[in-house]
């Protein structure tokens, strides 16, 4: 039993269940939640491949975890890095099958672009400068754009998939400057250690202002209404504020930490304000 409470852990439920919760959402914005079976089949697949994505993570970054986040289950021993692969392997396995009972331009996206796209970034690209943060961006953004095609009808999640690929983007810089002890430890080259604490922030305070614009465009175009506006005023826009706020008055890892936290809940708050805005 306890094993078991492990791997859940190894997946960061509160993000895999996120993720399923996405897909439902994506599913209402398009008015396909009576395709019951498609709805499962996107929330499962998604919840399975973001739950490979985050063991297979843990697995890679087990040494640099002792420094970063020590409380994970492998750098407390409490599972090796071996199972967190074999784990990871599960995941993904199922997740595929899962997804080949999908359409023909779904299978395309999940299976062989967003999939692979995961593992070449654990493996290769997470310590490159900008490049892996781009490539999770990518994945993200991909995952509406996975659900579009399950249903044929993209239209709707091209403006979804960029709003996430933005605040996925200033995101992971910004748990670059969290992680920046651990990183460096380990040799790795992420844009914070290449050049530094004060260039990092005026990358992530001009990343604020453009996510912050982008944000605002569906409602000065009319896209969504009055209830997007005032959901994403509150959950996204403030938020950027409090922190461009806190890299101004101390650029460092602790303001890293604290607004990687703060950004997390952007990205859920946007996703409700994306729904509320489309539906109300």
């Amino acid at each position: 039993m306890a094993q078991i409470i492990y791997v859940i852990k190894l997946t960061r439920p509160l993000n895999t269940i996120t993720a399923g919760i996405a897909t439902v959402i994506s599913s209402s914005i398009l008015s396909g939640l009576n395709d019951l079976t498609t709805v499962v089949t996107l929330a499962l697949t998604v919840m399975a491949y973001t739950a490979g994505a985050n063991s297979l993570n843990d697995a890679v970054d087990f040494l640099t975890d002792l420094v970063n986040r020590p409380d994970r289950v492998i750098p407390m021993g409490l599972i090796s890095q071996n199972s967190a692969i074999f784990v990871s392997f599960i995941f993904f396995l199922f997740g595929t099958i899962s997804a080949l009972t999908l359409n023909d331009e779904a299978v395309f996206i999940g299976v062989i672009i967003a999939m692979p796209l995961m593992v070449v970034y654990n493996i290769y690209l997470k310590g490159k400068p900008l490049v892996g943060n781009i490539v999770v961006s990518i994945v993200i953004g991909l995952s509406f754009l996975f659900c579009g095609a399950a249903h044929q009808n993209y239209g709707p999640m091209w403006l979804p998939a960029m709003l996430s690929f933005g605040l996925t983007f200033l995101r992971e810089l910004v748990k670059d400057v969290a992680d920046l002890k651990g990183d460096l430890s380990m040799g790795l080259a992420t844009f914070p250690i290449l050049l530094g604490i004060y260039k990092s922030r005026q990358l992530i305070v001009f990343l604020c202002f453009l996510v912050s614009l982008l944000s605002l465009w569906p409602l000065y175009n009319s896209t969504y209404g009055i209830w997007y506006g005032i959901i994403v005023f509150i959950g996204v826009e403030v938020p950027i504020v409090m922190v461009v706020i806190l890299f101004l008055k101390n650029p460092g890892i602790s303001s890293g930490k604290k607004s990687s936290k703060i950004l997390k809940f952007s990205s859920l708050m946007g996703l409700i304000a994306i729904y509320a805005g489309s539906q109300l």
